[in-house]
């Protein structure tokens, strides 16, 4: 469906600063932006079910309300831990009532860079972080807390992320734009390359698989993987997960795949006794 481009509010008074309450309010309903995603309009459902408390409060007309219920109903798409950013922005324009084109172009402009940004922050380093820890106690210390551990690590920094980026951006409205993306390529690279080392630094200190295989030489059987660690120590992990990235970057494998074909090779390895 074509959106309205002839979309124009009719009371064009600014309405009064949201309050905090209303801002946390957006920002819990955040949580549920794909709750609603579909392949025409992406996450625009759950953006407009977001946003739509402080709408309310700024549209006291409901012409105007229906008008910007309309608008915001358009095809968005952004990172899901981000999108408070986008909130904090466009109500701040809508706050202003200024025009609907420029709301339009805004929320564009704005929903764009965050992709890079937020798979950095999240996906690259903050998960890998807070896994290896969480691993580490699970394995070596049996703990049962090691998965609330996890949770807990990730949802404090997201959820302080969102809450955060809420009220900046709506206090800041589209300055913040030029503030996050003035070096946002940089940051993503920087992210990034943390976020390499720390898989680096988790596969060498949690990569635990062995070869059981030996060579009988008499009373002195020669056992292959102490061969391996005198090459190199953790060997096998580092090309099990060399031989994972081929397959990701080179033939388009899905990190499902790769964890069944681990556990086929794991059980497989174990019947046969090469692991």
């Amino acid at each position: 469906m074509a959106s309205n481009t002839n979309l124009q509010y009719k009371d064009l008074t600014p309405a009064q600063n949201l309050d905090k309450k209303t801002l946390n309010k957006m920002a819990w309903r955040s949580l549920f932006l794909q709750g609603s995603f579909n392949y025409e309009r992406m996450q625009a459902a759950g953006w407009l079910y977001g946003i739509i408390p402080g709408l309310k409060k700024i549209h006291k007309d409901k012409a105007d309300l229906s008008t910007s219920m309309q608008h915001n109903l358009e095809f968005f798409n952004t990172h899901p831990f981000l999108v408070t950013f986008v909130m904090g922005i466009v109500l701040s324009l809508e706050q202003q009532k200024s025009d609907v084109n420029t709301i339009r172009a805004v929320r564009v402009a704005a929903m764009g860079p965050l992709g890079g940004i937020g798979d950095a922050i999240f996906w690259f380093t903050l998960v890998p972080i807070a896994a290896g820890i969480s691993a580490n106690m699970a394995i070596n210390d049996h703990s049962i807390l090691a998965p609330i551990v996890f949770l807990l690590m990730f949802n404090v920094v997201q959820f302080g992320v969102r809450y955060w980026l809420m009220h900046w951006s709506y206090s800041m409205g589209t300055s913040a734009i030029e503030k996050l993306t003035r070096n946002s390529r940089e940051f993503t690279r920087a992210a990034s390359i943390l976020g390499i080392m720390v898989v680096g630094a988790l596969t060498s200190l949690y990569g635990g698989t062995t070869l059981a295989l030996t060579i009988p030489n008499g009373e002195s059987p020669i056992i292959i993987q102490d061969v391996l660690d005198g090459i190199m120590p953790k060997l096998v992990p580092l090309a099990i997960t060399l031989f994972m990235y081929y397959l990701i970057k080179k033939h388009n494998w899905s990190a499902v795949k790769c964890i069944l074909l681990l556990l086929v090779l794991g059980l497989v390895g174990a019947r046969i006794g090469l692991f």
